[in-house]
């Protein structure tokens, strides 16, 4: 489809949200950029599985072509029929069973998804370009100004910048987000070692949340296996793209409380990496095995952080997507469908205000209030879990430590 060069959108990150609208906008004919700080597509880990629900997929495949959709589907596999809640030694408190919904839900790679994301978005997509705020261009128009001194023109700006937006005090006053008592050390480890796989068959589908004898401290664990060599299928169905990770691995990370990571930490890998090995000592001995193996650079250091309402948008033609305005804690694996859920709603307002003559304002308003609604119910409910699973209340933490795990098998053995 020709792109229109009459009307422009200009999107500060391109993260899942950024660059989903992005491709959402670009297949309707709509010029859009994208506009990134960090130096390259890949400088800095970004997140290791997510599980896409039926917003996600939907969004995925309303936004990609055929072929890219196709990918994300073959690179991916079905998730996890189970989550086990268990006691520092892996013995079984209790167990959630998914409901068998093979088209519903998929597990797949971020850093792959994020490739499949920007692959036909060659020229539209600009790196080393920190947005730092947005100005009136006049009555048609927007500027987008960065911190190198730059600027572009645009109909239209959306911060999908991430929770450390840059935008977000400007465009949404009132609502930055709210520091949690929790943060987390987030780790990937090879999944097999001399051919086989260091995760039992017991819990070769499964997630598991092992919950500390103290409170406030938790780890969990689980494995992506790529449906599809992702080379081969790159290979297939995008060439010339890139598939950043072939291998399939085990993501994990350490829940800990704030105040028990010593400050400066968040850029020394090595140190990070002995924080996860100290504090997960009492654990089982598979999840000592799983940060001793650990990919060194793949270790990152996440406070959690929960977004609060927005009260009041300032510019009534820029507006949010993604983190940048319903940051959650990763609890309920809502975050990243919440974000890919956002950019095809904003993208099906705009285009239909293009094609309808209404005004932008008036589309993006319109966004904002379907957006926030469901945002925020995620972002609620993903406190609450935090809450409920880490929370300090001696009597729950009892008997999930002490009771349940009691009346159960062992779910790994100790050796």
């Amino acid at each position: 489809m020709a792109i229109s060069s009459d009307f422009s959108v200009a999107i500060s990150g391109a993260g899942l949200s950024g660059l989903c609208l992005a491709q959402y906008l670009m297949r309707a004919g709509i010029d859009v950029h994208v506009y990134e700080r960090d130096p390259g597509p890949f400088v800095r880990q970004q997140g290791y599985r997510i599980i896409l629900d039926r917003y996600g997929l939907e969004a995925l495949r309303e936004s990609l072509s055929r072929p890219l959709y196709r990918l994300a589907l073959a690179t991916g596999d079905q998730p996890g029929g189970h989550l086990h809640f268990t006691d520092s030694r892996l013995r079984d408190a209790f167990t959630i069973t998914f409901k068998d919904e093979p088209h519903a839900t998929r597990q797949v790679d971020r850093l792959t998804l994020r490739s499949i994301l920007m692959s036909g978005l060659d020229g539209r997509i600009h790196y080393g370009k920190a947005a730092v705020a947005v100005d009136d261009g006049g009555p048609a128009g927007l500027r987008l100004r960065f911190a190198d001194g730059g600027a572009v023109a645009a109909s239209v700006v959306v911060g999908a910048d991430g929770v450390g937006s840059s935008l977000r005090a400007q465009l949404m006053p009132d609502a930055g987000p709210a520091s949690t008592p929790m943060v987390g050390v987030y780790g990937r480890s090879p999944l097999r070692l001399g051919g086989r796989s260091v995760i039992p068959d017991a819990l070769s589908t499964s997630g598991v949340l092992a919950i500390a004898d103290r409170p406030g401290r938790a780890f969990f664990f689980t494995s992506m296996r790529f449906g599809e060599d992702p080379r081969e299928a790159f290979a297939r169905l995008a060439p010339g793209s890139y598939a950043p990770i072939g291998e399939d691995y085990v993501m994990w990370g350490l829940l800990l409380r704030r105040e028990e990571v010593p400050p400066g930490l968040r850029g020394d890998l090595l140190a990070l990496r002995d924080l996860a090995a100290r504090m997960s000592a009492d654990f089982h001995p598979l999840i000592g095995r799983l940060v001793d193996t650990a990919e060194l650079d793949a270790t990152v250091l996440n406070p959690f952080a929960s977004g609060r309402r927005p009260q009041r948008w300032a510019v009534p033609r820029a507006t949010m997507m993604g983190d940048a305005v319903h940051v959650m804690p990763p609890f309920g694996a809502h975050g990243g469908n919440t974000a890919l859920r956002d950019a095809v709603l904003l993208g099906g307002k705009l285009v239909d205000a293009r094609a309808n003559g209404t005004p932008v304002e008036e589309a993006i308003a319109a966004y904002q209030a379907e957006m926030v609604p469901y945002a925020f119910r995620a972002v609620d409910t993903a406190a609450r879990l935090m809450h409920r699973l880490t929370g300090g209340a001696a009597a729950p933490h009892w008997v999930l430590t002490r009771v349940l795990p009691r009346l159960h098998r062992v779910t790994v053995p100790e050796a």
